[in-house]
């Protein structure tokens, strides 16, 4: 069986959006790994199109060797991206995804050793509901940003996580890895 990761960027106050966090070359690095380690990611039209701007990296690399080598990671790994509104995407490793989220997610997951990666926080929710992810990764940077989509704010049913391990950066980041906590019966 195939596993979904779902992992985001947020800040302390829980808002998930790219631009309010400043990532450094070791979190640039931590992502290149990850990347390289997953088989593919799903990403949602806004955060597809915010992703885009590595292109310009591939293209014009900025001599900083984390986000060079994260940029070369981002291009080679295929992305199935989930749009109601993009008829086409120009971006060779992406695919415009042909079936529903769960139909996709539960496809990929059906493949041995397969590692999927969410990467949209819109994804995360829906596959939340489905009870389909697999493991969390929030990535929590010591940043408050006090306005913004809030990653758990659509979220109404109580969802029990097992903290399983932690790893922190020297800018303060850290990631918090979660697995759905097994349902107890009669509670």
């Amino acid at each position: 069986m195939g596993k979904i990761i779902a992992g985001i960027n947020m800040t302390l106050d829980g808002v998930c959006d790219h631009t309010k966090v400043t990532p450094d070359d070791e979190v640039h690095h931590h992502y290149d790994q990850l990347l390289r380690q997953a088989d593919v990611i799903l990403y949602g039209r806004i955060t597809y199109q915010l992703m885009e701007f590595w292109k310009t990296i591939l293209e014009q690399p900025t001599g900083n060797q984390s986000m060079d080598e994260f940029a070369v990671a981002m291009d080679s790994i295929p992305k199935i991206v989930f749009s109601r509104t993009l008829d086409d995407v120009d971006w060779k490793s992406a695919t415009l995804a042909k079936r529903s989220l769960q139909e996709e997610a539960l496809a990929l997951a059906q493949q041995p050793d397969k590692r999927i990666l969410v990467g949209s926080r819109s994804l995360i929710i829906d596959l939340l509901r489905l009870d389909l992810i697999d493991e969390f990764q929030l990535m929590i940077h010591p940043v408050i940003a006090g306005e913004g989509l809030k990653l758990f704010e659509d979220i109404r049913d109580r969802k029990l996580l097992k903290l399983v391990k932690t790893k922190a950066f020297d800018s303060g980041a850290i990631i918090h890895y979660y697995e759905p906590a097994k349902k107890q019966t009669g509670n």
